[in-house]
């Protein structure tokens, strides 16, 4: 096959530009940071401590299980709406159900105050879901529009795009949050980071919008004679990937390394700040400054992980990366409290390969795939052992924080998570199959 026309990769681009706002502003920045002010019953009483559905809860362990919830969903259901998508080649409407769910429970947001923390929750998992459920037909494209040898470049340019995307919308709402006045608020107001959850919605939608004109037109695997119900055809579909992923040793392999290095990936993303402000003691400005240095630096990080897979192979590269994660485990486990330069390049080298084993991971999974029509129920593999990883990463370190008191232990449970993965990593590079 060919690769699609730049006007092509760059309209797919364009929905990680779009859809990068929600993981940047409502999981990783602003809205934890808000939900932690709203969620609390009686700061005289508790700071930390929310009643929901008749049960006290800590409040971020309470956000903790409301994401976990939603990636469970999306665990569930897409392999079953992915294989629904490949056999009816409408994986654009797909795509576009959840973008615009996604996107309505971001802008739904500017509603939740503390009188309405069932909204908040609803919302929360709703964009969850809509962001995650969208994910898998999104990246079910990259096969569609991109020849084996140009896949990592072209995954790397829409994560560029996204973190691009991300940071644009984060300093605009930046200008709202610190400058209040500007939209008639105060220092005590609550208007400025409700607007922030109100454009999220918007600016993913609109780019979502602009995204699915420009991607092409999916090929139905099924041929449409067959008369059983729309759910059989699904499950079919499904079986008929798994029976195929059985006799791919290497692709096999790959997804299990995966799921043991992802769960310390995404884990790392979701608790950063969290580890940051509770256990280094982190001012939060500078909070922000390193999340922000986390963006940029994990734009040139993509590129230049992508170059050098093409010199080394995408499993070596991958070995590389897991054995720079696991000794950043350990220059996380020894940072001293309030030790903010520390942090800031703690930060940079996190964000450098970040980008990098997302995207790489990304099309990895893509080359190994035999040439097929169903790609989005390829995908839906990759998308359960990622939402599984992540539910078993957040679960384990906040377990582990419990138990020993010192979110330091957590992060040295993230150390062996990476080792498990680099040893799978090697055991993938085993196995024969087609080359990458």
């Amino acid at each position: 096959m060919q690769t699609a026309s730049k006007k092509v990769i760059n309209g797919w681009a364009m929905y990680d530009w779009g859809n990068s706002a929600y993981n940047l502003v409502i999981t990783s920045t602003i809205f934890p940071a808000y939900f932690e002010a709203i969620a609390v019953d009686d700061k005289n009483v508790s700071k930390s401590t929310v009643t929901f559905l008749g049960r006290e809860f800590e409040n971020t362990a309470l956000y903790n299980y409301a994401l976990a919830f939603a990636m469970l969903i999306v665990a569930v259901m897409s392999p079953l709406l992915s294989s629904i998508a490949d056999y009816k080649g409408n994986k654009k409407k797909f795509l576009n159900f959840f973008l615009t769910m996604g996107s309505l429970a971001c802008a739904s947001m500017f509603f939740f105050e503390k009188d309405t923390l069932w909204l908040g929750i609803t919302s929360i998992i709703i964009a969850c879901v809509g962001f995650w459920g969208s994910q898998v037909f999104y990246n079910s494209f990259l096969p569609e529009i991109a020849a084996p040898e140009d896949r990592d470049r072209v995954s790397a340019r829409g994560f560029a795009f996204g973190y691009v995307g991300s940071v644009l919308l984060q300093l605009i709402c930046f200008v709202f949050v610190f400058k209040p006045e500007l939209i008639g608020g105060d220092e005590n107001s609550t208007v400025q980071f409700r607007l922030c959850f109100l454009l999220v919605g918007i600016w993913w939608w609109g780019f979502g919008q602009f995204a699915l004109k420009r991607m092409p037109k999916p090929i139905a695997a099924g041929s449409g004679a067959e008369q059983k119900s729309i759910l059989s055809l699904g499950y079919k579909e499904l079986q008929k990937v798994w029976n195929q992923v059985k006799q791919m040793p290497r692709l096999k392999r790959f997804l299990l390394s995966f799921f043991f290095y992802n769960m310390g990936v995404q884990t790392v993303m979701l608790v950063a700040a969290l580890y940051g402000k509770g256990e280094l003691e982190i001012p939060t400005d500078n909070l922000i400054v390193a999340i922000l240095i986390i963006q940029l630096i994990a734009i040139p990080g993509a590129f230049a992980i992508s170059w050098m897979s093409s010199k080394i192979g995408n499993i070596k590269t991958l070995m590389l990366l897991v054995l720079l994660w696991i000794a950043l485990c350990f220059v996380a486990y020894y940072l001293p409290k309030g030790g903010i330069y520390e942090f800031y390049a703690l930060g940079a080298a996190v964000g450098f390969i970040m980008g990098g084993i997302q995207s790489l991971s990304r099309s990895t999974h893509a080359k190994l795939m035999p040439e097929t029509k169903d790609t989005a129920s390829f995908f839906s593999f990759y998308d359960v052992t990622e939402k599984l990883a992540a539910v078993v990463g957040i679960f384990s370190f906040g377990f582990i924080t419990e138990l020993t008191g010192s979110q330091r232990s957590s992060v040295m449970a993230l150390a062996v998570f990476f080792a498990i993965g680099f040893l799978l990593l090697i055991y993938t590079n085993a196995a024969k199959t087609k080359t990458e």
